[in-house]
């Protein structure tokens, strides 16, 4: 392959340049369109000062100038630092400082989100590298920083000759989950990226005439990013959502006759409760979910009996999303579990013991370390973090527990600071709260791990159905079914779980969940 099969205006077919690249709130955006709106962006990001090394932080809803300045980017050996639309002025602050950004394109408003007043309070102090915004959809709006508007696709600027040898360079930042002390910036370039989206296109068996995508996740995660650009790749049409939302989601579904997407259990959770019909996706092929909510082995039982086949999978910022899923043949309930085969051939998984350092057999816990094409370039500007993820021989340390099943694939279990070293053994929470789920009483269960005089015990929070539960029968029904180790030394009861936004989904705030069981134990 040449270094040209690695970019991603490689992914854009040529022969197929009159179909339909992208569908927008009903208009079709042709590949022939979408290639001349990259020429225009990269001829405005040229006019704009923005060259190669250039940081431009991107901070719009899903719209197909979030897409062209990615590629415009790309063509000019420029990155850029994907903002999520859930942010608020801390965040964007530090992605902004940690990220050098030149350049900030900006929605003008979208719904309730008022992106003048989350910047006023950021200070340009804050941020000494921001030199201007580029407003999509004003001139401009109320900040402390001169403002253009976004017009690339309005008039014409002279061209930008395209940058050479920046194939391996960062084109793409993501935000990793966060920190105390802030999200580090996941770097990827045009060959993690390209190479990826053609191994998902291949991996999946995409065929342009018969395969479409419902876009429903944000651009600025790699969840929505990858499979996009997957889909692209093979040259399918991808339909897109700007936001999330579940009777549109569903519009498109359904008369669009849709055969694959990608989102939360609580997207499709959603999507399904606005439809009475026993089995309203006839076309529907592959949803692949991640589960960030109780409930989801439920959800993905009902989803099975009314036609939304629903796959696990597995991926980060790192590895890139969907490094791996489900196959079609395996068993309902290995289909639903996180995890799967990878996505490329070359991709490598092994599970290390956290106790040993060894790595472990097939069957047993433990970390799981990747090494793949889809692996990111490091984090951006922070060698020493970079390091500290990365083996000597090249395995990212993902910091996700799981185990091989010794037939390719491999499953997911759950994040390492989540999994509870019990009684000598590696436990993973979601056995404990699954079983909790099936007393009378408990409409949701979540379990942490606390140290309890000197000795690693399991808390469970515990929602109540119509009829509470009573402790002691829980603890009585959970000795019956499980180690002794594993039976809640504490069960509470409370009215929701505290969550936390992310840009795909909402997710449960474990951390704070074990405050909470220390801070009860403590008043006892």
């Amino acid at each position: 392959m040449s270094t040209d099969d690695f970019s991603l205006q490689s992914l854009v077919r040529a022969e197929a340049a009159a179909d339909s690249a992208f569908v927008f709130d009903g208009v079709p955006v042709s590949r022939a369109e979408f290639q001349g709106k990259i020429e225009q962006t990269a001829a405005w990001l040229a006019a704009q000062g923005i060259g190669k090394g250039d940081v431009v932080a991107v901070w719009l809803v899903n719209r197909i100038e979030w897409i062209a300045l990615l590629s415009a980017a790309a063509r000019l050996g420029a990155v850029v630092a994907a903002v999520n639309t859930r942010y608020r002025s801390a965040e964007v602050a530090h992605l902004l400082k940690v990220s050098g950004a030149r350049l900030m394109v900006v929605e003008a408003a979208f719904r309730s989100i008022d992106f003048a007043a989350i910047l006023a309070d950021v200070a340009k102090a804050e941020v000494p590298a921001l030199q201007k915004l580029a407003v999509v959809g004003a001139d401009a709006i109320p900040t402390h920083w001169p403002c253009v508007r976004f017009d690339a696709f309005d008039k014409p600027y002279p061209s930008a000759p395209p940058a050479k040898d920046n194939i391996g360079l960062p084109v793409l930042l993501y935000t990793t989950s966060g920190t105390t002390k802030g999200p580090k910036l996941v770097a990827h370039s045009q060959r993690t990226l390209a190479s990826h989206a053609a191994s998902v296109a291949k991996a999946l068996k995409l065929d342009p005439e018969r395969h479409s995508l419902l876009a429903m996740l944000p651009f600025c995660g790699t969840f929505g990013m990858t499979s996009m650009l997957g889909f692209i790749a093979a040259g399918a049409t991808v339909h897109v959502l700007d936001a999330f939302e579940a009777a549109p989601a569903l519009k498109i579904l359904t008369e669009q006759k849709i055969t694959h997407s990608f989102g939360s259990d609580e997207m499709f959770r959603r999507i399904l409760a606005l439809t009475g019909a026993p089995r309203p996706f006839p076309h529907l092929e592959v949803c692949g979910f991640a589960a960030f909510q109780p409930g989801w082995r439920e959800l993905a039982a009902e989803a099975e009996t009314r036609g939304l086949p629903l796959f696990g999978l597995y991926g980060s910022s790192e590895v890139q999303a969907l490094f791996s899923i489900a196959l079609a043949s395996d068993a309902f309930a290995d289909r639903i579990e996180g995890g799967g085969w990878p996505m490329s051939a070359e991709a490598k998984v092994r599970i290390r013991d956290t106790e040993t350092g060894e790595l472990a057999a097939q069957g047993v816990s433990g970390a799981i370390e990747i090494s793949a094409p889809s692996c990111f370039l490091g984090y951006f500007n922070n060698p020493d973090a970079t390091r500290e993820a990365i083996t000597a021989d090249g395995f990212f340390l993902t910091g996700d527990i799981g185990r091989l099943r010794g037939d390719g694939a491999f499953v997911y279990e759950t994040r390492a600071g989540d999994a509870m070293r019990l009684g000598g053994f590696l436990v993973a929470p979601g056995e404990i709260e699954d079983e909790l789920k099936s007393c009378p009483g408990v409409a949701d269960a979540q379990v942490v791990a606390v140290d309890l005089k000197g000795q690693a015990r399991c808390v469970a929070f515990v929602i109540p159905a119509k009829e509470p539960p009573q402790q002691e029968a829980l603890t009585t029904r959970l000795r019956e079914r499980l180690a002794s180790y594993k039976v809640p030394a504490r069960i509470y009861v409370v009215d929701a779980f505290p969550v936390t936004d992310s840009a795909n989904g909402v997710k449960i705030q474990r951390a704070r969940l074990r405050s909470m069981a220390m801070e009860r134990i403590a008043a006892e």
